[in-house]
């Protein structure tokens, strides 16, 4: 998880070109803040994340006087870029946490297992918070928390095997959970619950089995290294560079440049892991790899980012100051974990 604020800066609210022109309004609710957008931004496309203007909010200004002309665009004042969030508390946070998941990985392994399953936890109590509230979606909390953490520990101990028993086992617990309620809205609660299931805890499990490895930490340091530099390259490319949007639909603020820029710091990171990090590892490998962890990234980033515009929200929590929720922490490790386990299995062997 970067350091940084991903938030995309305000833009100077003029164009390319000084002219000062308008920018075109979007849509009611805008993810350019969101933290799921990990900074792919266009400076000119950030604004802020809710419209909720009423006209005494916002009068009308006053028409220039004839006698006056209007300011030139470049008499106008420049507005300060800012990246929207706490940036100290962002920092502050983030530093905090790199510092309980090295200690943990690298003293004892099973405390950094213990570390993916509060993560896996909390991740689920805020997701199954969301859809109660926005959707009326009642996701059975207490399998998928239990089963969660088990899918981790199972993953650990017994590999993908236990990983896909215990993954059966908490679907299962689920449906029967859901059965002591009303038969009102079981088919959507279900289902929802065994998408969260396989979203945070399985996607997860594949953390702990990187650790399973003679080289695990550095396994799994090298998977959370290329996923923070893959965010951090395209936060400071898309910020910098930024005009083409990526998916102007799910997230305006991430664009093509950001995407790039992603990809070039996630596959240098990568040559040099691979290199120095990695027992047997080759530099073309880590080539292969952060192209590789440049693409699940970004496919995280958006898919959490289409979850919260059907959900209407801009985070999914609060629990972590400049940063959001452990799920706006998690968009893009998730579904990198499994891509990154499965090259390191093909490129140097599970041992």
């Amino acid at each position: 998880m970067p350091i940084v604020s991903d938030d995309v800066p305000a833009g100077d609210n003029q164009d390319d070109h000084g002219r000062g022109a308008a920018q075109p309004s979007g849509p009611p609710f805008h993810d350019h803040g969101d933290h799921g957008d990990h900074g792919y931004g266009d400076p000119a496309s950030s604004g802020p994340a809710f419209h909720d203007q009423t006209p005494h909010e916002h009068p009308q200004e006053p028409m220039s006087s004839p006698s006056q002309p209007a300011p030139s665009p470049r008499q106008q004042p420049r507005q300060k870029k800012s990246a929207g969030r706490d940036l100290g508390a962002a920092i502050g946070v983030g530093l905090g946490l790199g510092a309980v998941i090295i200690a943990s990985l690298f003293i004892w392994k099973p405390a950094f297992v213990g570390v993916i399953a509060v993560a896996v936890v909390v991740g689920l109590w805020e997701l199954t918070s969301r859809l109660q509230e926005k959707k009326a979606i009642k996701a059975p909390l207490v399998p998928l928390a239990v089963g969660g953490a088990a899918m981790v520990v199972a993953g650990y101990v017994r590999g993908a095997e236990g990983a896909w028993v215990a993954m059966a086992l908490t679907a299962l617990a689920v449906l029967v959970w859901r059965m002591t309620e009303p038969p009102e809205g079981y088919l959507k609660d279900v289902t929802a619950g065994v998408f969260a299931a396989f979203y945070v805890p399985f996607l997860a499990t594949f953390v702990a089995m990187l650790l399973t490895a003679d080289d695990g930490p550095q396994r799994v340091l090298t998977f959370l290294l290329l996923t923070v530099v893959s965010d951090t390259g395209a936060y400071a490319v898309g910020w910098r560079f930024g005009k083409h949007k990526l998916a102007p639909r799910i997230s305006p603020g991430k664009t093509r440049e950001g995407l790039v820029g992603a990809v070039t710091f996630a596959m240098a990171a990568g040559a040099l892991c691979m290199e120095f990090l990695i027992d047997d590892g080759a530099w073309w490998q880590g080539l292969i790899l952060g192209l590789a962890v440049a693409a699940s990234a970004t496919l995280g980033d958006l898919g959490e980012s289409m979850i919260k515009r059907d959900l209407g929200i801009k985070d999914m929590g609060t629990l972590l100051p400049g940063h959001g929720g452990i799920m706006d922490r998690l968009d893009s490790l998730l579904p990198t974990a499994p891509v990154v386990w499965l090259l390191m299995v093909l490129f140097v062997g599970s041992g």
